[in-house]
């Protein structure tokens, strides 16, 4: 009997193995996958419950925050009418220390014997009527006024001769010269 020569082959025949490999090997990077995700998700939800903590407490700062503003606001809106007061009595006495100024200036231009009955101040000038014994110094109180740097024009509205009483009741409007043009016209000399 003739043996046959055994031969080496090194290539198994079987392909059932190579697709148990191939399943196997599928499987595995499937479940590797499989972990990853749910690791990832995981993670995720632990980092949006991290998140929803902040943002809870960013708000209750913010709440705490607001209620501690609305406590201030009283006291915001005294202080704030308090300035709006003191701006307005600065400019308001300001105002009145000049015009307290021009007053003086003004009746002191008046002669003796000349008496005023009725002074109205205004912004950009006054009226006065006032009671003389002559027309003499009616004119010398005229002309101090037209002197006066700060007086723009004068103007006599009326003259009454009162006989009886022997007094002339004059009553005289003045304009104030504007600061801004005042001011631009000693600019340019």
């Amino acid at each position: 009997m003739v043996k046959k020569p055994e031969s080496i082959n090194l290539i198994k025949k079987d392909r059932g193995e190579t697709i148990t490999q191939i399943v196997n090997w599928a499987q595995t990077i499937g479940r590797i996958l499989i972990i990853t995700v749910q690791i990832i998700t995981l993670s995720a939800l632990v980092y949006r419950f991290f998140l929803d903590n902040q943002l809870r407490d960013i708000h209750t700062n913010i709440k705490q925050q607001q209620l501690r503003l609305e406590s201030f606001k009283k006291d915001e809106d005294t202080y704030r009418n308090l300035q709006d007061r003191i701006s307005l009595i600065s400019s308001v006495s300001n105002t009145g220390t000049e015009n307290v100024k021009t007053l003086k200036t003004i009746i002191g231009f008046a002669p003796i014997g000349m008496t005023f009955s009725n002074i109205t101040l205004a912004e950009n000038g006054m009226t006065m009527e006032a009671s003389l014994n002559s027309i003499y110094p009616l004119s010398i109180f005229v002309n101090s006024l037209k002197k006066y740097d700060q007086i723009d024009t004068v103007s006599i509205n009326k003259i009454e001769n009162k006989t009886s009483s022997a007094t002339i009741t004059v009553g005289i409007t003045v304009t104030f010269k504007q600061k801004g043009v005042a001011s631009a016209a000693s600019t340019n000399k």
